[in-house]
């Protein structure tokens, strides 16, 4: 157990599959970076507007969307718009992480257990770090195609790039925080924001 906890702190920090994708994205792709949609964070999306264009579900980044990077907790002052998209899409919100819920960092599920209970939204289990992988099992989750689906998060090569990369409506927020993020990822945050 202490291994996958030394593991998932430097995986954390070190996404490889985001640096190659990164350069895919730079030389190849570019528009995958895009998002459909930026707010400065999930207050400013309307939930009702997205769920009367035909979305069936919505499927949440964890750290600096919905929580300040590596806490299991809520950032208080987005509760009300959680709550909000829990009550126009149901059941059909779940969280897609890069940390709870990634079968490298949390094998026996725990980081996902608990987070569940603390914010009330299911995490999907994973086995492959965003922005790789397919949607296959967020499909299963929810029961239909990824276009009929929102990913919303923070990162623009790792959350928009996988959403997009899917057919996902994308939705980028700005960080809740760049406290305790590595150096690499404040300035690609911060040089991204700014051109914006």
């Amino acid at each position: 157990m202490w291994w996958a906890d030394i593991k998932a702190a430097i995986g954390q920090r070190i996404n490889v599959e985001g640096l190659m994708f990164s350069v895919s994205v730079i030389t190849k792709n570019r528009n995958w970076v895009m998002p459909h949609l930026s707010v400065k964070d999930i207050r400013y999306i309307d939930w009702a507007a997205l769920k009367s264009k035909g979305y069936e579900g919505v499927v949440f980044d964890k750290d600096n969307t919905l929580t300040v990077p590596y806490s299991l907790s809520l950032w208080g002052p987005i509760s009300e718009s959680v709550e909000s998209c829990k009550a126009v899409f149901g059941s059909n919100v779940a969280v897609f992480s890069n940390s709870a819920g990634l079968e490298e960092y949390d094998p026996d599920g725990r980081k996902a257990r608990a987070l569940e209970f603390v914010i009330g939204i299911r995490v999907i289990r994973h086995k492959v770090k965003k922005p790789a992988g397919s949607a296959e099992e967020i499909e299963k989750h929810f029961g239909c195609d990824s276009s009929k689906l929102i990913m919303v998060g923070d990162r623009p090569f790792t959350d928009i790039v996988y959403g997009n990369r899917n057919g996902f409506l994308t939705i980028l927020t700005a960080p809740l925080s760049l406290s305790g993020e590595p150096f690499i990822v404040r300035q690609v945050c911060f040089a991204y924001i700014s051109s914006l």
